[in-house]
This record gives structure tokens, C-alpha cells and sequence, in this order.
């Protein structure tokens, strides 16, 4: 669970004749990572060549990819899947070929359609501006002295050219401006450049005789005539549509599987007559690869040529292409949702700890501590259930894992530790001077009162805001950090232990862990000295009904103890680090200790800032607009129209704050794994166990069907 799967090394070894063979078994298998052969790795092996089948399959395929494009069909086609077995069948019936022959002809007749219609679209264009000019469309050719320009110009040309020609020119800012310009031969140059001078831009005068509003009509009928045929050839491209998008994604997704499989020589090592597969697969599933590919292949034999241990010095001895073994994390239906965060900063390494667990642990715990709201926590639970079951991008799977599951922290803080739902404590008591409302006052429900005493300390939990409490909450997040950064630098020295033994391992990472406790000591004896009163503090914590309150209350010899502890693992831990990285990063180990304790306390710090914004918001759209206090002797009578505005209001602002909590929380809760814990261990940069197979969606295999 916490270090990847463990590895072996096979090798594969069978006659030519039987490679195809081999190749499907290994595909249905779906458990063996192929070690890519090097040239010249060994003696007397080359790499090898696709296979007969596989040129015919790409051409297929591309063919098939065409047709999908050009049909419409696309990945998010609904379709019903068909059987491997009789997918290849009719691919191998030239099934392809068929249904190109029959798309091609409607498609043709598509294209030219279309090609015409787009240059009918053209001719109408200068036809419209053409039709603006007194001049029939045969008088603008056919002089053997005289140059006739035509187009579209930005300022009107005619005082320009004076008596150099003739200008007919129609001005419309809104339609364009098009002049035609009759000049003698002798004056063409002069003319282009004073036309160039006022933006003119040459178009093409259609051939025929007439006016152009007749030449326009014309082109008229003939577009709704094209048309008329393009939608009925758009019918008849919907039919092919229906009648072969079945096909055609089955058949690329069996095409590509083919492709893939025939190439697949090229990544092995061969001789003239034999074939070499070096691969990796799970050890506990070694001894069912063995008997699985020499029993359905005659003439191919399996060795197993090691069980991988964890060492880095077992990788470093073995042959470079043998040295990286992949990763394959392995995790239940919960933990497998948090796979994310963990591969957006990098695969894990075959030897070290794979942190999606904690992962999954601590990242909906602190994002549903800093909502800590059941009005926000519930849209949080439903968004993200819906988003896991609907949901297939990867990101978005990943966002509404983190809703889901940390919206029930956010609900389970909100109702049993805070008390709240949006900014509101369900009961509580007016206090004189303060703006106190609560979802029992606002909605008359007196007898809550006697259902949340038995869970809820009295209602209030200790989301009220005020000294004694956010001090409490500071210290609690502190207490929280000191716990997680803790297991992050346990599990650094473990990393270390099972990838070079104990004694390397803690000699490399146990001096941050020694400073860091050294550091938590001292700060825990000089807090008490400087700052709580004759040495003594009261954590007033309850949850679920219980009472978790801690009371601690120490004398002065007591805490200089303390301090002396801290100190002299301070001072071990910086000579163990001095020994491992240097005398300059005993300061920085111990400044990151400090401060990755302190960055902790943006739990509260964000929590609090929300509740503080909806404190501020509720009184603002209840109070200030409704006109409703908590206080009956000075509740205000704003009318029903200041209450509805006031309701749409609180919905708003809230909306924001709840918007606000994905972000701040998210992100927080995100940062806190990424930055203050997985980097005291996580190294990453590991290779994913990518195993042969083929996922079929559009296709059901054949082993499914055996099976079922």
C-alpha cells in the first residue's frame, strides 16, 4: 500500500514462427511491461521488423480515421460495442475498403457542391458591388487602347483622376465603395498609383453580358438550386453516419490494436529464427504469466531471471536497461482518486513510499477543517459525488474527489466542532452590544435547543470568534502540523533505509528529524514561558458530544527541562546534518522547521477569514437590508421587498464565499501536502508501470466473452 508493487524480471524466448501468437497472449495477459531492446545490447540479436500485417493495418487505419472525419464521428459518438471476432471479420471481408467506396461517392459529390457554392459566394459578392455601377458587365473588357480597373477603395478617387479617365464610383461606408476606372493605356501606371493612394483593391469582374442585378439574380437561383442538392446530399451523409459509425469506431479501435501489435518487433531482440522478450511483471503474479504463455504457445518458454529487491545498490549493479523498474501503485477504489496529486508532481520511485495514501488522509481532512461549515460542506458533498460519477477528464475527477470527500470533513467540522451552517451557530443566546444570529432565533425553532446540547456543547462549538477560541485553534493547528510534518520526516529516514539500509538511512535523514523535534521542544518550553500565564493553559475542546479538553500546567524547572531536551537534539540533529550536507544547511534545516510548523496555522487562518466574511455578510443582508435583529428591541420593519433583496443577497455573497473556499482551500490544503510535507521525503521521477494492453471501449474482447 505504501511502497509500490514489487517486480520481477522475465525473459521470453520462442521461435519466429510463433511470434504473433506469443503477442496476443502477452496482450491479454494485460500484466507485462515490455523492456525495450538497444542496438547492439546483444550479441548476435538485431532489432526486429513489424510484422506483414501491420503496413495493411495502418492503411486501413488511416483510411478508417478519414472517414470518421469527414462522417462526423468522433470519440463522444454514442455507439454499441461489437465483438473482436466479428470486427475482424469483416476488416478481414474488406469491409474498409466497402464502406470507403460508398462514403467516397457521397463525399465527392459533397465536396464539389461545396467548392461551387463557394465560388458562386464569391462571383455574388463583386456582383453586388458591380450591381451599384451603370455599366453592363461585357463593356468592362474587350478595348485595345483603354484600361478598365475595378475594385473596392477607402476615399473616392474620381477628383484625383480628373480628366485623366473615367470614374464611376458608388460610396458606401457601410456596403463598401467599388469604382471602375476607364483609363487610355498610356495613363495605367499613373492611374494604379492614385487608386493605390485612396486603399483600392482590385476585384474580379465575372464574365457575361448584361447588367449585373441580372448576372446577380442568376447567381441567385443557382445558389438556392446547389443548396437544395447540398442538403439532400447532407441527408444522405447523415444516413452513412447512422449506418457506419458503429463500424468505424470499432474498426479503428481494432486497427490501432493491430498497428500496435505489429510493430511491436521492433522493440524486441531477434535472431533468424528466434525472438527474445525481456519485460517486467508483478511478483505475485509471475508464476501465472509462465504458465499462461507456455501453455497456450508452443514453442515459447518463460524464465523468470529475478525477484527486484529495493536497494538502490541491486538497480545500480544491473545493466542499464535493466536498472529502472517501473512503479505500479496499487490502492483501493478511495485511494486510487488521489492518484492525482501524486503524479502532478511525479511518479514514485520503485523504492520509496508512495504518498497517495497520506494523500488521501490529510488533504480532505485540513480542506474540510478550513471550511468547517455544513451550508457549504453539503453543495460541496453533491457536486462532488455527481462530478465522480459523470465526470471523465482526469482534473475535473480530481477536483470532485477533493469536494466530495473533504465536504464531508467540512460538514463533519461544521456540525460537530464549529456548530455553524453558513456563518450562523444553529442556537445561541443574544449577547447586549454584539450581532449574534443563529438558525434557530431567525427561524423560530426553540425546542433546537434541546437536540444540540446533547452534540454540540450548548451550539456553539468553538466556531465563535474571539480571542479565547482563534488562540486555541492556532494552537490546534500547530499541534496538527507538528503531527504531519513528523510522519513526512519518518518517513524520509525509511526511504532511505529500504533503498541503503538503516544505519545510511538515518545517518542521511535522521539530523532534520532530531532538529525538528528539538525544534518542536524548544518552541513548545519558550511558548509556555513567554507567553501563557503561570505557565499554564486550557484547551477548551469538544467534539461529538465528548469533551477533549486538554489541560496542561507546568512549573519553570519543568519547561527549562524542556528547553534543555530541545537543544541537545538540536544539536545532535545539526552534527548528523553537518556530516550529510554540509555545515550551511544545519541553519536551514532549522529555519524549515520554524516555518513549515508556522505556515500550519493558514488552517485557522483561512477558516477564520471565512467565517469573518460571512459574519460580516450575514449582518449586512439580514441586519442592514432586512431590517432583522438578533435584538427584538431593536429590530427594524423593512418590508417584504427588503427581505426578498436581502435573501437574494445573502444567497450571492454567499455563493462568493463558498467560491472563495474551493480556491483558498483547495489550494491551501493542496500546498500543504506538496510543499510542506511530500518534499521532507518525495523524490519522485519514477517510471509508470505501463503494462501491454489495449483498453477496449468500442470493441468487447475475446476473453470478456469467454469469460461471461
Amino acid at each position: 500500500m505504501f511502497l509500490p508493487e514489487s517486480m520481477s524480471r522475465i525473459v521470453i524466448v520462442g521461435a519466429n514462427s510463433c511470434i504473433d501468437e506469443t503477442v496476443e497472449v502477452l496482450y491479454d495477459l494485460e500484466n507485462i511491461h515490455l523492456i525495450d531492446q538497444t542496438v547492439d545490447a546483444d550479441e548476435g540479436f538485431t532489432l526486429g521488423t513489424p510484422r506483414p500485417y501491420s503496413s495493411k493495418a495502418a492503411e486501413r487505419l488511416l483510411k478508417v480515421r478519414a472517414m470518421e472525419k469527414d462522417l462526423g464521428i468522433n470519440k463522444h459518438t454514442k455507439t454499441n460495442p461489437i465483438s473482436e471476432s466479428e470486427i475482424r471479420s469483416q476488416i478481414t471481408s474488406d469491409g474498409v475498403e466497402s464502406v470507403e467506396k460508398e462514403v467516397k461517392v457521397v463525399l465527392d459529390k459533397r465536396n464539389d457542391l461545396n467548392q461551387r457554392i463557394t465560388d458562386l459566394n464569391a462571383k455574388k459578392k463583386n456582383l453586388e458591388l458591380l450591381a451599384r455601377l451603370p455599366i453592363d458587365l461585357d463593356m468592362y473588357s474587350g478595348y485595345k487602347s483603354i484600361t478598365c480597373m475595378v475594385g473596392t477603395v477607402e476615399r473616392d478617387p474620381t477628383q484625383a483622376i480628373g480628366e485623366m479617365g473615367e470614374v464611376y464610383a458608388s460610396m458606401d461606408k457601410k456596403e463598401g465603395s467599388v469604382v471602375a476606372v476607364f483609363v487610355k493605356n498610356d495613363d495605367r501606371n499613373k492611374a494604379q498609383n492614385i487608386l493605390s493612394e485612396h486603399g483600392f483593391s482590385e476585384i474580379a469582374v465575372p464574365e457575361g453580358k448584361g447588367s449585373a442585378k441580372s448576372a446577380l439574380n442568376d447567381a441567385n437561383i443557382q445558389l438556392d438550386t446547389l443548396n437544395k442538392e447540398l442538403e439532400v446530399v447532407q441527408k444522405e451523409t447523415e444516413v452513412l453516419f447512422e449506418k457506419h459509425k458503429e463500424f468505424l469506431r470499432a474498426s479503428e479501435e481494432e486497427l490501432a490494436a493491430e498497428t500496435e501489435k505489429g510493430t511491436l518487433p521492433i522493440r524486441i531482440a531477434t535472431t533468424e529464427y528466434t525472438f527474445v522478450i525481456d519485460a517486467w511483471v508483478p511478483t505475485n503474479e509471475v508464476e501465472k504469466v509462465k504458465q499462461t504463455v507456455e501453455s497456450k504457445v508452443s514453442g515459447a518458454y518463460v524464465s523468470i531471471e529475478e525477484n527486484r529487491d529495493r536497494r538502490q545498490a541491486t538497480s545500480e549493479a544491473a545493466e542499464t536497461r535493466f536498472q529502472t523498474v517501473p512503479t505500479k501503485m496499487r490502492h483501493g477504489n478511495v485511494t486510487k482518486l488521489f492518484e492525482y496529486p501524486t503524479k502532478m508532481m511525479s511518479i514514485p520511485k520503485y523504492n520509496e513510499v508512495d504518498p497517495t495514501v497520506l494523500i488521501a488522509i490529510f488533504l480532505p481532512l485540513f480542506f474540510g477543517f478550513m471550511v468547517g461549515d455544513v451550508g457549504y460542506a453539503i453543495p460541496f458533498i453533491i457536486l462532488g459525488a455527481y462530478g465522480l460519477k459523470f465526470a471523465k477528464n482526469p482534473d475535473w475527477r480530481a477536483i470532485a474527489t477533493v469536494l466530495f470527500f473533504g465536504g464531508i470533513w467540512a460538514f463533519v467540522f461544521g456540525f460537530f466542532l464549529f456548530g455553524e451552517a453558513l456563518g450562523m451557530h444553529f442556537i445561541g443566546e443574544y449577547e447586549a452590544g454584539a450581532v449574534t444570529y443563529t438558525w434557530a432565533g431567525l427561524l423560530g425553532l426553540d425546542h433546537l435547543h434541546e437536540f444540540f446540547e446533547q452534540f454540540l456543547m450548548n451550539g456553539h462549538g468553538v466556531g465563535k470568534i474571539d480571542a479565547e477560541y482563534v488562540g486555541m485553534l492556532l494552537r490546534l493547528s500547530v499541534y496538527v502540523g507538528v503531527v504531519h510534518l513528523f510522519i513526512g520526516y519518518v518517513v524520509a529516514i525509511y526511504n532511505k533505509s529500504v533503498q541503503h539500509g538503516f544505519k545510511h538511512g538515518f545517518f542521511e535523514k535522521g539530523g532534520p528529524l532530531l532538529i525538528f523535534i528539538g525544534v518542536v521542544f524548544v518552541g513548545f518550553a519558550l511558548g509556555f514561558m513567554l507567553i501563557m500565564q503561570d505557565y499554564s493553559l486550557i484547551e477548551p475542546i469538544k467534539f461529538l458530544g465528548l469533551d477533549l479538553s486538554i489541560y496542561l500546567s507546568f512549573t519553570m524547572d519543568q519547561l527549562l527541562m524542556f528547553l534543555g531536551i530541545g537543544l541537545a537534539f538540536i544539536i545532535v540533529g545539526a552534527v548528523l546534518v553537518a556530516r550529510s550536507e554540509g555545515a550551511m544547511s544545519i541553519l536551514i534545516e532549522t529555519v524549515d522547521a520554524f516555518g513549515n510548523i508556522l505556515s500550519y496555522t493558514r488552517l485557522v487562518a483561512i477558516g477564520m477569514s471565512k467565517a469573518g466574511m460571512a459574519l460580516a455578510f450575514n449582518y449586512i443582508a439580514i441586519g442592514m437590508i432586512a431590517g432583522i435583529s438578533p435584538d427584538p428591541a431593536v429590530a427594524g420593519d423593512g418590508g417584504i421587498l427588503m427581505i426578498i433583496i436581502g435573501f437574494i443577497l445573502f444567497c450571492v455573497l454567499h455563493l462568493m464565499i463558498w467560491t472563495l473556499a474551493i480556491l483558498s482551500g483547495g489550494l491551501h490544503a493542496l500546498r500543504l501536502q506538496l510543499v510542506e510535507f511530500m518534499i521532507k521525503f518525495y523524490e519522485g521521477e519514477g517510471t509508470e508501470f505501463s503494462p501491454l494492453k489495449f483498453k477496449h471501449i468500442k470493441t468487447i474482447s475475446n476473453k470478456d466473452i469467454k469469460e461471461a
